[in-house]
């Protein structure tokens, strides 16, 4: 046996280690597109700092929207099921590790036989015991198998990736929910207000009417002005109760009450740093896993070309087999060791066509992995620009409601002192604030959102 393994098995693994080292297979390259540094507009391109390697619990600093995220992150069902999607991921990749190993399977048989006295002259009947290893290896000459293995790596390492996506989409989304929450209260205490000085408007026309400075058409301009700032709050208010039941999903909960802060009392993040472009692949999950999809794409290749060189195998059997258990170990061993080889001649053009496949699959793969870095580079581009709009917009705004404030008083007090005005220029004065108002919360909402955009963008939220 010993010259047998010397003859047969050694000049195999002599192949193995002579054609193994990348002839047929080739060795995986990050492309070159990822290190390009114009993917987006604006901010210090020669910075490194990025916003993205802030931790999420240091970018909110409200701490009901700090525990509404944790709680998300606990309890969040995509969240879960993309876990699982990794956990089974990683099954397969052990399975593919363990396909380089022998594969070896035990036996024991009891068989009883009887024969007929005209054919043989046994003793009848009679028992023979076996008991056996058998072991099957298939040599990676090509690397095909290697190939494979890394193929499940990175499909491993791209559903990772996926669930990092998916936890940044949702701290994002928590936030971006909380913000609109938080905005939609703001609404409705300004509408609340709003009312109540429209009340106090219908009571002043009518005692103005009683004293003759103004007619009835103002008293039911007034009153028309009322209800419609009225109006409005049921629709507030069911906007409110969608937005509650909709982060409750987020969260993995039932429908109902959300603990929540103000507006007021939330400070947008003022010094962003969005770093340079090409550290969006090492932050954006997403980015990753369009990464990782092309390399995997890639070692699949690798095993199709493989597929067109014979493989190699070698089974070795070999056990105990005797008529009597009495002397079961005794002069009964047996074994065998074959190897071989199996080359494919004629299958119908199946390995050409599943070779193009493959080559077709990598470009579609490069070219989703290029889509994701001009995806990430337009979104950096807008959440950036978002932001400095907003923060322009609140020095005019500022001034806007303040002019209209002057102008509703302006109005009032010249009703009941000069008969060039009426209460349609009160009426007016008073939408124009009101829609300035809550133009303002607009404002604040866009700032906020605009910097939580800016942090998924850049692949903040799972470090």
């Amino acid at each position: 046996m010993n010259t047998y393994i010397k003859h047969t098995i050694t000049p195999l693994l002599a192949v193995t280690l002579l054609t193994s080292c990348g002839v047929i297979t080739k060795s995986y390259k990050q492309p070159e597109t990822a290190m390009t540094d114009s993917l987006f507009r604006g901010g210090n391109t020669l910075d490194t700092v990025s916003l993205a390697e802030k931790p999420w619990q240091e970018l909110f600093s409200d701490p009901q929207l700090r525990k509404l995220i944790q709680e998300g992150l606990d309890q969040n069902l995509d969240l879960k099921s993309a876990a699982e999607l990794v956990n089974s991921a990683q099954a397969t990749l052990l399975q593919k590790k363990l396909s380089l190993l022998p594969s070896v399977n035990g036996s024991a048989d009891v068989t009883r036989k009887k024969m007929s006295a005209q054919t043989t002259a046994a003793s009848n009947p009679n028992n023979l015991w076996d008991a056996g290893l058998s072991a099957s290896w298939e040599l990676d000459i090509w690397g095909k198998l290697n190939s494979s293995r890394k193929s499940a790596l990175a499909s491993y390492l791209k559903t990772d990736a996926a669930k990092r996506a998916i936890q940044t989409s949702l701290i994002a989304n928590i936030a971006t929910s909380y913000y609109n929450l938080l905005a939609l209260d703001e609404k409705l205490s300004i509408t609340r207000q709003a009312v109540e000085i429209r009340q106090k408007d219908v009571e002043s026309m009518r005692i103005l009417k009683e004293s003759a400075v103004v007619n009835g058409a103002a008293v039911v301009q007034s009153q028309a002005n009322l209800y419609s700032a009225e109006v409005s709050i049921p629709d507030l208010q069911q906007s409110i109760r969608e937005a509650e039941n909709a982060l409750c999903r987020l969260l993995g909960r039932t429908p109902g009450k959300i603990e929540r802060g103000l507006l007021s009392r939330q400070s947008p993040k003022t010094d962003l740093k969005i770093g340079i472009s090409s550290q969006l692949l090492n932050n954006r999950p997403d980015v990753q896993k369009a990464e990782l999809a092309l390399r995997e794409a890639f070692e699949e290749v690798n095993v199709a070309r493989a597929s067109f060189y014979p493989s190699f195998s070698v089974t070795a059997n070999g056990g105990f087999s005797s008529l009597n258990l009495s002397n079961f170990l005794d002069n009964s061993l047996y074994y065998s060791l074959i190897g071989g080889l199996t080359q494919p001649v004629f299958n119908h053009g199946q390995v050409q066509a599943n070779y193009k496949i493959a080559k077709s699959n990598q470009q579609q793969a490069y070219n989703s992995f290029r889509q994701s870095l001009l995806n990430a580079g337009e979104e950096v581009s807008n959440a950036l620009y978002a932001y400095q709009m907003a923060e322009e917009k609140q020095e005019s705004r500022v001034k806007q409601l303040t002019a209209l404030e002057k102008a509703v008083d302006f109005t009032k007090e010249l009703l009941q002192y000069s008969s060039a005005t009426n209460y349609t220029d009160v009426l007016t004065s008073e939408q124009s604030l009101l829609s300035a108002q809550l133009a303002s919360v607009g404002d604040q909402l866009q700032q906020l959102n605009a910097v939580v955009e800016l942090y998924r963008a850049l692949g903040g939220g799972w470090k």
